[in-house]
C-alpha cells in the first residue's frame, strides 16, 4: 500500500482525503492546527459575530471513521523530494505520494517587519486577536477623557478592498452605527473613525463594476469612508505613510491587501512563483517533480483563460482535489481539472450583499439571504451550522451577541513549541 502525505487539513486537503480510495493508499494528513475551519467567515469571529468554535471542526472527528487515515500535527520543517521526506517540528514522515495543499497566507509585498505591526484575519488566531484588539479600543476609548487621544483609539484602518475588507469594514461599520450608541453611552459614532483604503480605483476588483458600485455604496451607509487608488507604502509606530507621500496616525491597522502561497521549506524554488504558489499542469502535478501534487490557493495552474493561474478560492480547492482523488485512483491520469466558476459573492452587513454568477449580478436583501444559506451549508459539522444560524438570528433580531468578550492570553508558562 502506497503512502500518501497530504500537508494541509483545509478545504483542497479535506476534500482530498473524503474522495481518495483508502484501500490503495496509507493517507497521513500533516498540519499545524488540530480542526478543520471555515476561512469565509473569519471576519465575523474579529467583529464578534462568531465564536471560533462555531467555524472549526476537529480533524480527528473528521477522519477517525476512515480507514488507514491517520493525523500528524506540526508545522512543515523541510520537503526533502529526493529523500521523498517531509520533517516536521516533532517527526520526519516518508511518502510515496505528495499532496501541498498548505493554503496561503497573507502577503505584504516587502514592507519591512510589517506583519509584526498590524492586525490579520488570515487565521482563527488572528481573527480572535483581532477581535481582542478592537474590543480592548473600545473599553479604552470609552474611559479615555481626553477627546482627541480617544479619537486616535477609536481609529480603524482596514487596507485591501478585496470580499475579506470589505466585510470586515462592514462588520466594524456595523458595530459604530448600531452597538456603539447602545452599549457604550459614553461614545460617540462620531469618535469613531473607520476607513478602507484600496490601491486600484474600485472595490472588489474580481467581481463586476455592478458589485463594486454597491459594495461603495452599502459601506457608505454604514458610516465607513472608503479611499480609492491610495496605496500604503510603510507603516511604524502607528503612523502610516501612503504612496503620494502623505502620513496619518492610525491606531488599529487590518491587513487584508494580498495573499501569497504558505512557505514550503526546502521545496525546490524553481518550481515556485514569486507569490509562493506553486506550478502545476492541468492534473495538479508539479511539473518536474513526479509523485508531487498541490491543491487550492499554494497551486498555480495556468491557462488561457486563467494566465495568472485559478482564483485563490475555496471552489478550485474543491474541484481540484476532488478530480486528483479521481485520477489516482484510477491509477492514470485521464481527467483533466476544468474549474467550473459557481460565481463570488460578498457581504457587507445585515440585508446588504453583492453576488455574481456569471453576467448575472444581484445585490441587497436576496443576495444577503443566498450568501448566509452558501455559507450555512458549507460549514462542517450540524452542530455548527446550528450553533451558527442561531448566532445570526438572534443578532438579526436584536443586534445582540454574547461573544463580545475580552479575553485576553495569559503569559506564563511559555510555550514556545507552539509557534515552532
Amino acid at each position: 500500500m502506497e503512502k500518501l502525505v497530504v500537508i494541509g487539513g483545509g478545504f483542497a486537503g479535506i476534500n482530498f482525503i473524503s474522495k481518495i480510495d483508502k484501500s490503495k493508499y496509507e493517507v497521513k494528513l500533516i498540519d499545524r492546527n488540530n480542526f478543520h475551519c471555515f476561512p469565509p467567515l473569519f471576519y465575523q469571529i474579529a467583529s464578534s459575530g462568531l465564536d471560533s468554535s462555531n467555524i472549526c471542526f476537529p480533524l480527528r472527528r473528521e477522519i477517525h471513521k476512515r480507514k488507514n487515515v491517520t493525523y500528524h500535527m506540526g508545522h512543515v520543517k523541510q520537503i526533502d523530494t529526493e529523500a521523498k521526506t517531509v520533517t516536521t517540528s516533532y517527526e520526519t514522515i516518508k511518502y510515496d505520494k505528495l499532496v501541498i495543499a498548505a493554503g496561503s497566507t497573507s502577503n505584504f509585498f516587502g514592507i519591512d517587519n510589517l506583519d509584526k505591526k498590524v492586525f490579520g484575519i488570515k487565521t482563527v488566531a488572528e481573527a480572535s486577536y483581532t477581535r481582542d484588539e478592537i474590543l480592548d479600543r473600545l473599553e479604552r476609548g470609552a474611559i479615555c477623557k481626553d477627546h482627541g487621544r480617544r479619537r486616535e483609539l477609536l481609529s480603524f484602518l482596514v487596507v485591501g478592498g478585496g470580499p475579506s475588507g470589505v466585510e470586515i469594514a462592514g462588520a466594524l461599520g456595523e458595530m459604530k452605527k448600531y452597538i456603539i450608541p447602545r452599549e457604550y453611552p459614553e461614545l460617540s459614532p462620531d469618535d469613531i473613525n473607520i476607513t478602507l483604503v484600496e490601491g486600484s480605483d474600485r472595490l472588489l476588483g474580481a467581481m463586476d463594476p455592478k458589485c463594486s458600485e454597491k459594495a461603495l455604496e452599502y459601506l457608505k451607509s454604514l458610516m465607513v469612508e472608503v479611499r480609492l487608488g491610495q496605496v500604503m507604502k510603510g507603516y511604524e509606530d502607528k503612523i502610516v505613510e501612503f504612496s503620494d507621500g502623505h502620513k496619518e496616525y492610525w491606531e488599529t491597522l487590518i491587513w487584508t491587501a494580498g495573499i501569497k502561497g504558505e512557505p514550503m521549506p526546502g521545496f525546490p524554488s524553481e518550481f515556485i512563483l514569486r507569490n509562493g504558489r506553486i506550478v502545476v499542469d492541468e492534473y495538479n502535478r508539479v511539473k518536474g517533480l513526479p509523485d508531487v501534487y498541490a491543491l487550492g490557493d499554494i497551486a498555480c495552474c495556468m491557462s488561457e483563460e486563467y494566465p495568472n493561474g485559478l482564483p485563490q478560492l475555496a471552489q478550485p480547492a474543491i474541484q481540484g482535489a476532488k478530480c486528483l482523488a479521481r485520477n489516482l485512483n484510477c491509477g492514470e491520469f485521464k481527467y483533466k481539472f476544468k474549474y467550473k466558476d459557481k460565481g463570488s459573492m460578498a457581504t457587507v452587513g445585515k440585508h446588504r450583499a453583492v453576488l455574481q454568477v456569471g453576467n448575472f449580478v444581484m445585490g441587497g436583501y436576496i443576495a444577503w439571504l443566498g450568501w448566509m444559506f452558501i455559507h450555512l451549508i458549507s460549514i462542517l459539522g450540524m452542530r455548527n451550522k446550528v450553533n451558527v444560524l442561531l448566532n445570526w438570528t438572534w443578532n438579526y433580531i436584536t443586534y445582540s451577541t454574547s461573544l463580545r468578550l475580552l479575553l485576553r492570553p495569559k503569559r506564563f508558562p511559555e510555550r514556545r513549541h507552539w509557534g515552532d
